[in-house]
């Protein structure tokens, strides 16, 4: 068996080809790279949520069997038949990423509201794909109280999976799989996506080019949304 625990939804598909039982794994679990071998995960009372399912959908005994394991580690590991929905919400959430690698800030209201705008395309082309996504009302059923950003050295987070990715400086970003996978559902079903594509261009560009992440402000970045808009 296989568990596809990226961010993204591609991964699933991709491992289908060569292995005959793959599951789904949806990620919620603050955690920051420091060194190689060393990863800060912060959440507390428990580390991390990690919803379980077989892929494209149903559970077996093998997940059940993980996700026991799993719990015993201080994780949360829900199964369901439906894992999928949890990704693509989560899909949803990580359109941002691009945004805080890039300008540095989420918190801002231009940054805010660039976010606003991604997210509306993505919600346009998962509903003219027919893709269902877990609301999020369910979301915080599912994690409310459960998991809080609170490390055991009072640490702080200093930023999500593609801000970290070009702090180390490794030449490559997820943003291809995140707001790409939006772009590539908007041009198969003939939805304009120019927000969320020039947040994939842009956080390529500063990941090809080894540029630090917020070196650009979010006013330069709704610039170029704007531009392509």
């Amino acid at each position: 068996p296989v568990i596809c625990a990226q961010n993204g939804v591609e991964g699933e598909r991709l491992a289908l080809r060569r292995f005959r039982r793959v599951y789904g794994c949806c990620v919620y679990l603050p955690a920051s790279f420091v060194e190689p071998g060393r990863v800060v995960a912060g959440g507390a009372p428990l580390t991390g949520m990690l919803h379980l399912g077989r892929y494209p959908s149903g559970t077996d005994d093998t997940v059940l069997a993980i996700a026991a394991d799993w719990e015993k580690a201080k994780l949360a590991a829900p199964v369901v038949a439906d894992v999928m929905r949890w990704k693509y919400a989560k899909l949803l959430s990580n359109l941002a990423n691009a945004i805080e690698a890039v300008t540095g800030v989420l918190d801002s209201p231009e940054a805010f509201a660039l976010f606003g705008r991604a997210k509306a395309e993505g919600r346009a082309v998962l509903a003219a794909a027919g893709i269902e996504a877990v609301g999020g009302e369910e979301q915080d059923a599912a994690r409310g109280g459960k998991i809080r950003f609170d490390p055991f050295d009072g640490s702080g987070r200093s930023g999500g999976s593609s801000w970290q990715s070009l702090s180390r400086g490794t030449g490559t970003i997820e943003a291809d799989y995140l707001n790409g996978e939006i772009v590539l559902l908007g041009r198969l079903h003939g939805i304009p996506t120019p927000v969320n594509g020039v947040l994939q261009s842009t956080a390529d560009a500063f990941a090809r080019e080894r540029r630090a992440p917020g070196s650009m402000t979010p006013a330069e970045l709704t610039a170029l949304a704007d531009a392509a808009s």
